[in-house]
């Protein structure tokens, strides 16, 4: 186990609570960060790039002009790759596959890294006092201010029982938030600070079992 700080609202340490030693000693592994990042980033590709072939083209259903004869190159169909506005030969094609496959264990393992970095850089905190705010811009912001400096971006985890609060962020720049039960490597390391409800951190531990092995 080990032991974390809690702040409040102001930014002044409030108390600490004790974690699995996994939430923020997870030792830094880049290599594996780079894996779960681009296998997260491949799996969630859309696939739009497609060149019709000269089945896929339409027209061109009759030879152009006879065999032989006419003192012109020989071509079965207007469609050939050869032709203006033929086929593509060698084209990207909608039907190919990007998806990679990472084990589940590495995946967590990965987003742990990054928490456990984000602590050791003083770039992760863990809150209390989000009770009495309204979902509402302005007050989100207020209550966050203490976090936020210049144009920082910023991940906020917050309780489910506090979820309604996700509302006043979605209009706050550079600021994005995440689910405690729905962590992954993309959300957590983008933002440069992460700021995470002393409630959600229960929420996680409960989830995450590579968390509850660690505890």
């Amino acid at each position: 186990m080990a032991q974390i700080s809690v702040y409040n609202l102001e930014g002044k340490e409030k108390e600490t609570i004790e974690v699995p030693a996994a939430f923020i000693q997870t030792p830094w592994n880049s290599d594996l960060v780079h894996q779960a990042l681009v296998t997260q980033q491949a799996n969630s590709r859309n696939t739009v790039a497609h060149a019709k072939d000269r089945s896929e083209v339409r027209g061109g259903g009759r030879k152009p002009w006879k065999q032989k004869g006419t003192g012109r190159a020989r071509h079965g169909s207007i469609r050939s790759p050869l032709w203006s506005g033929g086929g593509v030969t060698h084209g990207p094609l909608k039907d190919k596959i990007y998806a990679r496959a990472i084990n589940k264990k590495m995946a967590q393992k990965a987003v742990f890294s990054v928490l456990s970095k984000k602590y050791a850089d003083k770039e992760l905190f863990v809150v209390e006092g989000f009770g009495g705010i309204t979902a509402t811009t302005k007050n989100v912001r207020k209550a966050l201010q203490s976090f936020m400096s210049g144009r920082e971006s910023i991940g906020v985890i917050f309780a489910k029982e506090h979820a309604p609060l996700q509302r006043g962020v979605r209009n706050m720049p550079r600021t994005r938030t995440i689910a405690p039960t729905s962590l992954n490597i993309v959300d957590v390391l983008t933002p440069k600070k992460i700021i995470i409800e002393k409630d959600a951190v229960k929420e996680i531990i409960a989830h995450y079992a590579q968390v509850r092995a660690a505890a």
